[in-house]
């Protein structure tokens, strides 16, 4: 499997930034909005998160020379300290290994984030889609690769020195393919909006042969084409037109066009039905007749009985429509992604009580996709997101109040430690002990009279002894519906643990896995 090197590969590969925890500044919801950096954020969320999301989605900086983005991370290295604060322009000669040393140790989080059977969506454009591809390679295993999806817009560039580029990509992996729910199958694209034009021109008075010929030209625009089959249309909706024959069939008999009364014409084979299934489906209009009697009927298969389909590698989305509604709340936002777009990737790979991330937050489309789903199936998809200090609360926060979505608001809190700390084992026991109560309950530690006692969460109470034991339990003066103790050893039995309702965990000393 090629392997790609850049210039400081090394160092972020052997890099771990500091774990913080999160403060929670408003808000009583399951679906968060962090203000802060994306690579520290990330890592806060792993004790409660660690294995547990089932889609993250991604849009970072495409690295076009024209973002301006700055590559800031705190990289303990000479080499790339240089690089720490500066613009990031088209004439840098290192922009490809600035992006990757920016990327590489997110894409490492996300990793392990993700679910074991859920999938990342990337997107991504030329600049670094194949530099992309290589490091989710190694991060994810090219083995668990899923694909890599063409995504069509109506954005063209007429400026263009040679070709309008009107296409970016979605780039597709899975934590562990082979545990990867099979058969994406997804509600076809624009299905919708299709629907709606097939009604106008039944309202509009068109005849049969004029509605034929309205869609015919209509499911060649791109945005149609996954519909190109359903070019006939009534009053129950769009419509295919199938073959109503079939091979070594013995239904030889007359179907009398309706206008005409005359049999209508059929081919060598047989009716796929009997007559007296035919007869009912004549009555009940599912059957297509000519003009008269010199066409072969067939059989109407409505778009609504079967309106999904197998995921497409070439999709079309409407990013105008997008760009609209963000200007027209007044929105500062360049470029902001269909909200289509991601709930066309939430109905590939979400359950309805799946958690998804966006770590590039942006302008809040995710959450306005998740949102918009849940509303559509009656889900409880809860969604996290994080964006820097300039859009986090008066963009990402403010588009989800504005469609109506709850959420929480957290940003950084303090540092707590570097994993390097426990090499050295510099990290004080009531260190330990924030991490450990912040790991199980997602709240920050308030330190305690009782020495022994961690802190106290919900109906639980959390404690430290270096041994378990009817003497450590003795010292206990919290009382509380359950508690969790943690310790070096346990003296005892799980009958007398299950009797005082006390969840014993052995004191984790390597807890550097992050």
């Amino acid at each position: 499997m090629p392997v790609l090197n850049w210039l400081g590969k090394n160092e972020v590969q052997r890099y771990r930034p500091p774990f913080h925890f999160l403060n929670k500044i408003y808000g009583n919801s399951d679906n968060k909005i962090i203000r802060g950096d994306n690579l520290l954020a990330l890592k806060s969320l792993l004790p409660q998160y660690e294995n547990k999301i089932k889609c993250i989605y991604i849009d970072p900086p495409y690295n076009t020379g024209n973002e301006n983005w700055i590559y800031n991370d705190n990289v303990n290295s000479p080499q790339l300290q240089k690089w720490l604060g500066q613009v990031v322009g088209s004439e840098d000669l290192t922009r490809h290994d600035k992006w990757l040393c920016m990327m590489y140790p997110r894409l490492k989080l996300l990793h392990k984030l993700l679910r074991d059977d859920g999938a990342i969506f990337i997107s991504i454009d030329d600049n670094e889609q194949a530099n992309l591809k290589l490091i989710c390679n190694e991060i994810f295993g090219a083995s668990n690769f899923v694909a890599e999806i063409i995504v069509q817009s109506n954005s063209a560039k007429n400026n263009a020195k040679f070709i309008s580029i009107t296409h970016e990509y979605l780039i597709v992996y899975a934590k562990n393919i082979e545990t990867l729910p099979p058969n994406w199958r997804v509600k076809k694209n624009n299905i919708d909006e299709f629907k709606k034009r097939c009604s106008q021109l039944i309202k509009a008075g068109f005849t049969s042969e004029e509605i034929h010929k309205e869609l015919l030209q209509l499911t060649k625009y791109p945005r149609f084409f996954e519909l190109d089959h359903y070019t006939y249309s009534d009053a129950k909706g769009p419509f295919r037109a199938s073959d109503l024959t079939a091979p070594k069939s013995r239904n030889f008999y007359d179907i009398l066009h309706p206008i005409t009364k005359k049999p209508c014409k059929t081919g060598t084979r047989g009716w796929a039905y009997s007559q007296s299934e035919m007869e009912k489906l004549i009555a009940d209009d599912r059957i297509l007749f000519g003009e008269n009697e010199t066409v072969i009927p067939r059989m109407k298969n409505y778009l609504f009985e079967d309106d999904t389909s197998v995921a497409k590698s070439v999709l079309f989305f409407d990013t105008q429509a997008s760009t609209k509604w963000i200007k027209s709340n007044g929105f500062k936002f360049d470029f902001p992604k269909p909200v289509e777009l991601i709930e066309y990737i939430l109905q590939l790979a979400t359950d309805k009580d799946a958690i998804i991330l966006d770590s590039f937050a942006g302008s809040g489309t995710t959450a306005h996709a998740v949102i918009n789903l849940n509303k559509q199936d009656g889900g409880n998809r809860k969604f996290i997101l994080i964006e820097l200090e300039d859009y986090a609360e008066t963009i990402t926060a403010e588009r989800v109040r504005r469609i109506g979505g709850e959420f929480s608001f957290y940003e950084l809190g303090e540092r707590l430690f570097y994993d390097d700390d426990f090499i050295n084992e510099a990290v004080p026991r009531e260190k330990l002990f924030d991490y450990i109560f912040y790991s199980e309950t997602g709240k920050n530690y308030q330190p305690c009279e009782e020495g022994n006692l961690i802190g106290v969460a919900d109906d639980t109470a959390y404690y430290y002894f270096s041994e378990l034991n009817w003497t450590a339990l003795s010292k206990i003066k919290t009382r509380a519906k359950y508690y969790t103790i943690y310790a070096e050893v346990c003296n005892l039995s799980e009958d007398e643990l299950t009797k005082y309702k006390i969840t014993y965990k052995q004191i984790p000393f390597d807890i550097r896995r992050y």
